[in-house]
C-alpha cells in the first residue's frame, strides 16, 4: 500500500512492482497537483553534494534512463546543462569545481565563451564562459506521473485510486474518507509537503520543514535549447559548488538575496521555457505571488540568451518538504510495517528512483525472510 502519488510515491510503486509486490496506490487528488508537477523536471546531478548524495544521484540517473526505456512518455532527454558565468569571480568558482576529484564523474567541463555558444547556440547574450555538465537530464513533469502509472497498469499487479484522503493509518491497514479499509503487508507513506491528518501525528517530531517557491512558463521559444541553463547564482545554492573561491562572489542583487533566488531554465518538449525559482523558508508562507522575482528572473534569462523572451503564459507557486538533519530524505518506520518517506527537498525529481531502491533494499535487509526477493 502506497499513500501519495507524487514522484516519490510513484517511483516506490515502480520499484515495488520490479521486486514482485502487488501495489495499491492511494492519492488524495484525482490527479497529483503538488510539487512533482510544479518543478523543472530536471534530473540535476551537477549540484549534488560530494559523497553519498552524488552516488545516489548518479544511480538515479541510470535508473531514470532505464525507466524511460520502458515508459517513454516520461520524456527523458539527456541534454546536460550549462551554468553560465557572467562575472570573472564565477569563472574562478567553476575552475575550482572542475579541479575536484569528482568532476569527471559528474561530466563537468569548463567552457570558454565560444565553446558555450557551440554547445548551446541559443546562448548569444552576456557570458564569460560556463560549466557544462553532461550528466544532467530532463523529464516532462506534467507527463511523467501519468506515463508511469499507465506503464504500471499495463504490467498488472498495480491499482491506482485517486480522490482518496487517508483518515487512519495502522499496521497492515489504511482507511480512506469513503470508509474503505485497505489492507496490506507493507504501508509506505509518501505525503510530500501535505503533512496533515494522520500524517501530522506520525511526523510530529520529524526533522522536516516546508519550502515555498515561485516559477513560471513561457509560450514556446522558436528555437531549441540544447541544454538546460543555470546562472551564476546557482553556484551559491548547490553544495557541489562549495569551493574556496565561492566566498569571493559579489553580493546578490537585493531582490535575489531577499527571495533566495537562482535562475534555472528547462525547455519543455513543446518548446516552452520553465523558469525559476525562489525559496521561502518561514511559515506562514505568503499567499500571493510576488511580481518582482519574476521580473528579475526574466531579465537574467534575457541577458543570457541575448534576446526577448516569449510571453509568460503561466505562473505558479509550490511547496516541498525538506529534511533538516543532513539526510537526503526522511525515512522512518513510524509504526510496525508502516514506513514514511518524505523530505527530499528540491531533489525529489532527481533522486526518486534511487530513493525508492534504497527503501526496498533496506526493508529486505531488515526482514529478508518475509519480503519479496530482490530482482536479479
Amino acid at each position: 500500500m502506497i499513500v501519495g502519488a507524487g514522484i516519490i510515491g510513484t517511483l516506490h510503486a515502480v520499484e515495488a512492482r520490479r521486486r514482485g509486490w502487488e501495489v495499491v496506490h492511494l492519492e488524495r487528488d484525482l490527479e497529483p497537483r503538488s510539487a512533482t508537477v510544479r518543478n523543472f523536471g530536471l534530473v540535476w546531478v551537477s549540484g549534488r553534494a560530494p559523497g553519498p548524495e552524488l552516488d545516489l544521484a548518479l544511480r538515479a540517473r541510470v535508473l531514470w534512463e532505464a525507466v524511460a526505456a520502458e515508459a517513454p512518455g516520461v520524456g527523458f532527454r539527456p541534454d546536460g546543462s550549462i551554468t553560465v558565468a557572467q562575472h570573472p569571480a564565477e569563472i574562478r568558482v567553476m575552475e575550482g569545481v572542475v579541479a575536484r576529484a569528482d568532476a569527471a564523474r559528474r561530466g563537468f567541463r569548463l567552457l570558454d565563451p565560444d565553446e558555450v555558444r557551440w554547445v548551446n547556440p541559443a546562448i548569444r547574450g552576456e557570458q564569460r564562459g560556463g560549466l557544462h555538465c553532461t550528466s544532467d537530464a530532463v523529464v516532462e513533469p506534467g507527463r511523467t506521473l501519468p506515463a508511469l502509472r499507465a506503464w504500471l497498469e499495463r504490467g498488472g499487479g498495480y491499482r491506482f485510486l485517486g480522490g482518496r484522503t487517508v483518515v487512519t493509518v495502522d499496521t497492515g491497514e489504511v482507511r480512506d474518507h469513503h470508509g474503505e479499509r485497505h489492507r496490506a503487508d507493507l504501508v509506505l507513506l509518501c505525503p510530500g509537503a501535505e503533512i496533515e491528518g494522520p500524517m501530522a501525528e506520525l511526523l510530529r517530531s520529524a526533522p522536516l520543514r516546508r519550502v515555498r517557491l515561485q516559477m513560471m512558463q513561457t509560450a514556446p521559444l522558436d528555437e531549441r535549447l540544447t541544454t538546460s541553463i543555470a546562472d551564476g547564482d546557482s553556484l551559491r545554492y548547490y553544495p557541489a559548488f562549495a569551493v574556496p573561491a565561492l566566498a569571493a562572489l559579489a553580493p546578490q542583487p537585493p531582490i535575489a538575496a531577499a527571495h533566495h533566488m537562482q535562475l534555472l531554465v528547462a525547455q519543455r518538449a513543446g518548446g516552452e521555457l520553465t523558469i525559476g525559482d525562489t525559496h521561502e523558508y518561514d511559515e506562514p508562507f505568503e499567499f500571493a505571488q510576488r511580481e518582482e522575482p519574476y521580473a528579475h528572473l526574466a531579465h537574467r534569462l534575457a541577458s543570457i540568451l541575448g534576446r526577448p523572451l516569449p510571453p509568460v503564459v503561466r505562473r505558479w507557486s509550490g511547496v516541498y518538504s525538506q529534511a533538516l538533519d543532513g539526510a537526503v530524505c526522511h525515512r522512518d518506520e513510524v509504526l510496525p510495517g508502516v514506513v514514511v518517506v518524505t523530505g527530499p527537498g528540491g531533489r525529489g525529481m532527481t533522486l526518486a528512483p534511487a530513493i525508492a531502491e534504497q527503501t526496498f533494499a533496506g526493508l529486505a535487509a531488515a526482514a529478508p525472510t518475509t519480503l519479496p526477493e530482490d530482482p536479479p
